[in-house]
């Protein structure tokens, strides 16, 4: 074959490659060019893995909290008061039996240390207790509606099964973090929910009207972010009563976490709305005989959802360590009310992290559920920003 030839061959098969690939944009072109925006976001995240794999994480903590009767291996009341401080107990597949195909956990037996006179514990390994799925245990009041006494883990009666050890009265850690992961991020729930209705309402008002509306909006945020916050959110929640019971002091906490987290999403919002209500299709409307309320709710405000949505996202994590640092430092939610800032109390002094250093495990908790919602906000913004790659 000569060299004309085989160049020949090489342009047609180059040829040939380049319009197969033309083909396949175009059969996809028509996908993107139709769909819509929140379809082009979804889309986009899905290519997020990082972002991807942090909103399973966070359905899987909201799963957790919705079912934390049944998800957890006891009552959020039962004590063990023969085990207390416990250290994590392991899980085994070898025995000195050989291969187990199933998970199980040795019994625990206790005694008090000749010289430092602490009670320790060891594995007794004449006990053996497979792991059980939809386990019998205590019985529980699922959701306050019905009884039952099935859980997702258990051993067999005279076991014990503490995978995060337990606490001073003998309570199992994981129960409990279980049990504070309904009040920790129904906090940031609520609590952003309140920010939503605040900042956006509030900057709506101060982009459109202007003037000297707008001048004292901005006054008032500027004060509002010029204080400190966990002296403020200090301040505010020891202005909370004492008598109150612990559902009111809840939800007074929502209240003081949502007082300062509206202003950064107020100032977003005004942004928005000075750039967007010059455009043609505002005037329009203006001229059509829309009102002023119509302009905004109908046509300003959806022209930026996604951009809401992103913030609102970064804006949980901010809520959940507010409530972990009030309640760590005293101020916030108190016993009987459970939640990751509650369980770090046990862990403020430096002897109880040494000698017993599982304690810290609700502060690892709080680490992976800011850094899901830091992730999933990540791929949003990248998702909502159509320049971005």
């Amino acid at each position: 074959m000569s060299e004309a030839t085989a160049a020949t061959v090489e342009e047609r098969v180059g040829d040939e490659d380049r319009q197969g690939d033309s083909d396949r944009r175009a059969d996809s072109a028509p996908e993107l060019y139709t769909a819509s925006q929140w379809q082009l976001m979804r889309l986009k995240f899905a290519k997020h893995r990082l972002a991807v794999w942090s909103g399973w994480a966070i359905v899987a903590l909201y799963l957790m909290a919705a079912f934390c009767e049944f998800v957890a291996p006891y009552g959020l009341a039962d004590q063990h008061l023969e085990y207390m401080y416990a250290p994590p107990q392991r899980l085994h597949m070898i025995s000195d039996e050989g291969v187990h195909l199933w998970p199980f956990v040795y019994g625990l037996k206790g005694q008090r240390h000749p010289e430092s006179l602490r009670y320790v514990y060891e594995e007794d390994r004449e006990r053996i207790y497979p792991l059980r799925l939809f386990a019998r245990g205590p019985t529980y009041k699922f959701w306050g509606l019905f009884e039952s006494d099935i859980h997702l883990l258990g051993v067999d009666e005279g076991g014990t099964l503490f995978l995060l050890g337990t606490d001073s009265v003998g309570q199992d850690l994981l129960t409990r973090i279980i049990y504070g992961s309904r009040i920790s991020l129904t906090v940031g729930l609520i609590g952003v929910t309140l920010s939503f209705i605040f900042g956006l309402s509030i900057g709506a008002a101060s982009g459109y009207y202007g003037g000297w509306i707008d001048n004292m909006i901005q006054r008032m945020i500027e004060v509002l972010r010029s204080f400190p916050s966990i002296p403020l959110w200090m301040a505010l929640s020891a202005s909370l009563p004492a008598s109150w019971s612990p559902l009111q002091v809840y939800f007074g906490i929502t209240v003081v976490l949502s007082f300062l987290g509206w202003t950064g999403l107020a100032r977003v919002v005004r942004g928005k709305i000075l750039s967007l209500r010059e455009e043609d299709y505002a005037t329009a409307a203006l001229l059509a005989g829309a009102s002023q309320r119509r302009v905004m709710l109908r046509h300003l405000l959806p022209g930026f959802t996604s951009h809401i949505i992103v913030s609102l996202t970064l804006t949980l994590p901010n809520m959940i360590l507010g409530e972990t640092a009030l309640s760590f430092l005293g101020l916030g939610l108190r016993p009987p009310i459970t939640s990751w800032g509650v369980l770090l109390k046990e862990a403020q002094s430096v002897q109880a992290v040494a000698l017993h250093p599982w304690l810290l495990t609700p502060a690892i908790i709080v680490i992976i559920a800011v850094l899901a919602f830091n992730f999933v906000g990540d791929g949003l913004r990248d998702a909502a920003d159509p320049y971005s790659r």
